[in-house]
């Protein structure tokens, strides 16, 4: 179906480019600070909320307790279906064979554009990310590839990029080769403004200078740590084309983090688990799905609005909601139910390892910053249907409060009647039965770790021979999800609270902070 063409003028739609309410004046600048703070005040209030209830209303609060630990038995058992149901789809999709099912289609036109953008990480990472597309069961001279390195990382990070453009001459259609300069005005240090410049660069050199419609390119956005499976593009491209209204439409891959999983301690594994089994869930719920990490967009739809955004931190999200408000909400993103490894999260010590998945963790849940500019965008976008704005806001805000305050709920205030609610409710039988109550519904739920720990073995690759230790890892590996308690808190509502906090109060992350990536071990 042929697709009206759409130009989005900025100097008509200025809010479509907007950070944060800094960037504003007068009234808009106070109505975006007040959206900001929406996301903590729901979460804190929460919290506080059960707290007093404790001191004051023990019985009552015993009560709510109990019936917020029965509402996350039935929700983990709903999500874990969804789970289930998306492994099947992923199992099944990693076994088609792509080509075959691309036999009916004219997809010759279509040119993948991949960038590959990096700061410091070893050039090991990086070859690894250029050999994956080079062995991808694709037309080499239908694939563009951009390594876009960053001017402030040095000379070496720009070497590495000439170093695998000769290596790897002669094997795609053209290798784009970038250094983001610094300080450019209106650019935060991160992904985005990188993305975007080799974007714009791919645009000048390639895509313009042969005379490539844009519409025959799909840009794949990836992390310099993604690894493709041999048939991803293939797979990709039959998504595109049997897409309704594919320049209309993101395409999103299931992260999976197990290129180092071995080498990984187990708190960074049940981290990285964690981080694919919500994609994977949201992959069942597309409605609610938007871009997050290595994702796929047509290059027609990124240029009409000036591609990735350059002074937000979570750039990778924040594209969907760019497009779905630059689209008057005609736009959505399709799950592709196909896996791309990425790095579960290492460093040299324990502690170093922990720090560094709370910060990555804390990158991704600022994310949060989408949510106020979600809301202005719907004050400001009246030809947005009512419906949609108000299925976002819904969907959106309870993500982020649940994600924020439930496990913080189920395992640390449980028991707050009991230790505030004084002596004379201690002595009423609701206070017996409260722990033993809870213990058992919380049992119940803990049941979808076993769904978990079997897709995750189903994913995982298998142990290399000369590995010390085999069976202790494999015992590990059994035994890590007793953790879940520990990582759902420490490493997802803390720093979901945090980001929250530091929103509502505009102390804004202003620079993207780039996981270290270690050397990988050979196999």
């Amino acid at each position: 179906m042929k697709e009206k063409r759409q130009v989005t003028h900025f100097s008509k739609t200025p809010y479509l480019k907007v950070a944060h309410a800094r960037d504003l004046e007068g009234k808009d600048k106070t109505l975006y600070r007040f959206l900001e703070a929406i996301p903590a005040f729901i979460s804190w209030s929460t919290i506080i909320a059960i707290v007093a209830l404790s001191v004051y209303g023990p019985t009552y609060a015993a009560y709510l307790i109990i019936t917020f630990d029965l509402y996350w038995v039935l929700k983990t058992f709903y999500l874990s279906m969804h789970q289930r149901y998306n492994w099947k789809r992923l199992k099944h999709n990693l076994k088609v064979d792509w080509k075959e099912k691309m036999r009916p289609f004219k997809y010759e036109q279509l040119y993948h554009y991949v960038i590959l953008p990096y700061y410091k990480e070893p050039e090991q990472i990086v070859e690894a990310a250029i050999q994956s597309v080079a062995n991808a069961e694709y037309d080499k001279t239908k694939i563009i590839l951009g390594l876009a390195a960053e001017e402030r990382a040095g000379e070496e990070a720009v070497a590495i990029a000439y170093k695998m453009k000769k290596k790897y001459a002669g094997t795609f259609k053209h290798i784009v080769v970038t250094a983001h300069p610094e300080g450019l005005p209106g650019e935060i240090k991160g992904k985005g403004p990188n993305i975007t410049y080799a974007a714009e660069m791919a645009k000048k050199e390639v895509v313009d200078a042969y005379n490539i419609p844009y519409e025959d390119v799909i840009v794949s956005a990836f992390d310099i740590d993604t690894v493709v499976y041999p048939q991803y593009f293939l797979c990709l491209t039959w998504y595109f084309l049997t897409a309704e209204y594919p320049h209309k439409t993101s395409f999103q891959p299931v992260p999976l983090y197990n290129n180092n999983i071995w080498d990984a301690p187990a708190i960074s594994r049940v981290a990285a688990f964690s981080s694919t089994f919500w994609q994977m869930i949201q992959q069942e719920r597309s409605e609610k799905l938007t871009t997050f990490s290595s994702h796929a967009i047509s290059f027609k739809a990124l240029n009409e609005i000036g591609f990735w955004q350059k002074n937000v931190v979570s750039d990778d999200s924040r594209i969907f909601w760019n497009l779905f408000l630059a689209n008057d909400g005609d736009y959505t993103t399709v799950p592709i139910s196909y896996p791309v490894s990425m790095d579960a999260t290492t460093a040299p010590t324990f502690l170093k390892t922990l720090k560094n998945i709370y910060k990555q963790q804390f990158r991704w849940l600022w994310g949060v910053e989408n949510v106020p500019y979600m809301l202005f965008g719907f004050v400001k976008n009246k030809s947005i249907p009512l419906r949609k704005r108000i299925y976002h806001t819904m969907v959106q805000l309870e993500g982020w409060w649940s994600l924020a305050t439930h496990p913080i709920l189920i395992f640390l205030l449980g028991w707050l009647p009991i230790v505030l609610g004084g002596d004379a409710f201690r002595d009423t039988v609701i206070s017996y039965s409260l722990p033993f109550i809870t213990r058992n519904l919380m049992l119940v739920a803990m049941l979808g770790l076993v769904l978990a720990a079997c897709v995750a073995f189903s994913f995982m690759p298998k142990l290399p021979k000369d590995y010390p230790k085999r069976g202790m890892k494999y015992f590990w590996a059994s035994v890590q999800w007793l953790l879940v308690p520990f990582t759902i808190v420490i490493l997802g509502a803390v720093p979901g609270l945090h980001a929250q906090t530091k929103l509502a109060f505009g102390k804004y992350m202003g620079e993207f902070w780039v996981t270290p990536k270690e050397k990988r071990k050979e196999s």
